[in-house]
C-alpha cells in the first residue's frame, strides 16, 4: 500500500522568496520580525506567536516552532530534503501533499503583489519538491485577483509537479461559487488537478479560519451545482474534520424544504434524499481528524471520500502526527474494515489528487 499523507505543510523562510530579490518586486518581500516578549503583551500579541511577517506594510503570523514538537526547521523549511523524506520513511508515509503556511492568512488588495508573492512561492516550492523523486507533492497557491493570470500560473504548475490547488472558503471576499472562479475551475478540470479548499481565511487570526469557511464551501458547491457546471473537477475540504458533515447535510435538506414551499426554482443538486451519494456524485473529498466518529461519518457515504493528514510542521488542533496509524487501529478495533482503511490511506487520496 502506498500511504498518502494528504494535508502537511512547509513552512516558508527566507528562501521562499528569493527569486524576487533585485527585481520590481522586491518592495513586497515579506520581511521578519520579533517583537520583545515585555512589548507583545501591551501591543496585544500573544507572547508565544510574538514572531511576524512584515508583508505591505502589514504584520502577518509566523509563527516560532518549539523544537521540542515539531520536525526539525530544515524540514520544516525544505531545506533538507533528504532528511524530511527519512524522517517520512520513519513514519510510515510515502507521499507527503505540502500546503503553505503564509498563504493560509495572506490578505491583499494589490493585484501586483499577490502575483509576485503566489508566483514566487510557487516556483520555489517546486524547486524544492523536485528534489524527493515524488515522495513531495504541493499545492499550487494562484493570483485569484487576476483569473487570466491564475490559469497561467495554474498550467505552469501543473507542468512543474503540483497535484492540486491551494484555495480558501472565502478568497477575496467571494463564495467559493463566485463566477470570478471560473476561468480557474475551468482550467482546473481541463487539467485535471483538483480545488483544495483548505482552511484559512484572509487576514484572519488563528483559530477563526476553520469551519465557517469549510461549512460555507461545502454548500457553496453542492447547491450552485459546481459538479455539473465542471464535470470531472474535484473538490477537497482540507483540515477541519469530518464532524461538520452531519450539521451540514440537516442544513442543505433544510434549504431545500424551504425552496420547495415558496416554489423556487434554485435547490441543491443532486437530491439530498440520496444522502449516501452526495459526496460522490459531487465529487467531495474530506479529511478526516483521528477524533472523529468514524463509524457514523460512514453512514452518510463518505466511504469513497475521506482521507486524512498529519499536519506536518504545524501545533494547532489539526496536527496530528499519528495520524495514519490511527486509521490502522480503527481497522484492528473492528470500527472499519481493512478495506476501508485501505480507501483513507490509499486510494481516496489517490483519486483526489491524482496520483499515479
Amino acid at each position: 500500500m502506498t500511504v498518502i499523507d494528504a494535508d502537511t505543510h512547509v513552512d516558508e523562510c527566507e528562501a521562499t522568496w528569493q527569486s524576487l530579490e533585485g527585481g520590481p518586486h522586491a518592495r513586497y518581500i515579506p520581511a521578519t520580525l520579533t517583537i520583545d516578549p515585555r512589548d507583545a503583551g501591551r501591543m496585544g500579541i500573544h507572547v508565544r506567536s510574538s514572531r511576524r511577517w512584515l508583508v505591505e506594510g502589514r504584520l502577518q503570523t509566523r509563527a516560532t516552532r518549539d523544537a521540542n514538537h515539531h520536525p526539525a526547521r530544515e524540514r520544516r523549511e525544505l531545506e533538507d530534503v533528504p532528511g524530511r523524506v527519512q524522517h517520512m520513511d520513519e513514519m510510515g508515509v510515502d507521499v507527503q501533499i505540502v500546503f503553505p503556511t503564509f498563504f493560509i492568512r495572506y490578505d491583499t488588495s494589490n493585484p501586483e503583489a499577490e502575483l509576485a508573492l503566489t508566483t514566487a512561492y510557487n516556483h520555489w516550492l517546486a524547486e524544492r519538491c523536485a528534489c524527493s523523486n515524488g515522495r513531495l507533492r504541493w499545492a499550487a497557491v494562484l493570483p485569484l485577483m487576476q483569473p487570466a493570470k491564475a490559469v497561467e500560473e495554474l498550467r505552469w504548475a501543473k507542468d512543474h509537479g503540483a497535484c492540486g490547488i491551494f484555495k480558501r472558503g472565502f478568497d477575496l471576499n467571494r463564495s467559493v461559487s463566485d463566477p470570478h472562479f471560473f476561468p480557474v475551475y475551468e482550467e482546473a478540470s481541463a487539467l485535471d488537478m483538483p480545488i483544495c479548499i483548505h482552511t484559512g481565511h484572509p487576514g484572519s487570526d488563528p483559530g477563526g479560519d476553520r469551519g465557517v469557511p469549510i461549512m460555507a464551501a461545502f454548500t457553496a458547491i453542492v447547491s450552485a451545482g459546481l459538479a455539473t457546471k465542471f464535470p470531472g473537477l474535484r473538490f477537497g475540504l482540507i483540515e477541519a474534520g469530518a464532524s461538520w458533515v452531519p450539521y451540514s447535510v440537516s442544513q442543505l435538506r433544510a434549504q431545500e424544504r424551504t425552496a420547495q414551499e415558496r416554489g423556487t426554482v434554485q435547490r441543491p443538486a443532486p437530491d439530498l434524499d440520496l444522502v449516501t451519494d452526495l459526496f460522490r456524485a459531487n465529487r467531495l473529498f474530506v479529511t478526516v481528524d483521528a477524533t472523529d466518529d468514524i463509524a457514523y461519518l460512514l453512514d452518510f457515504g463518505l466511504e469513497d471520500s475521506l482521507m486524512i493528514g498529519t499536519d506536518y510542521s504545524h501545533s494547532d488542533i489539526s496536527a496530528n502526527a499519528g495520524a495514519l496509524a490511527e486509521v490502522r487501529l480503527w481497522a484492528r478495533q473492528g470500527r472499519i474494515s481493512e478495506a476501508v482503511a485501505h480507501k483513507i490511506l490509499q486510494d481516496n487520496p489517490r483519486a483526489f489528487y491524482s496520483l499515479h
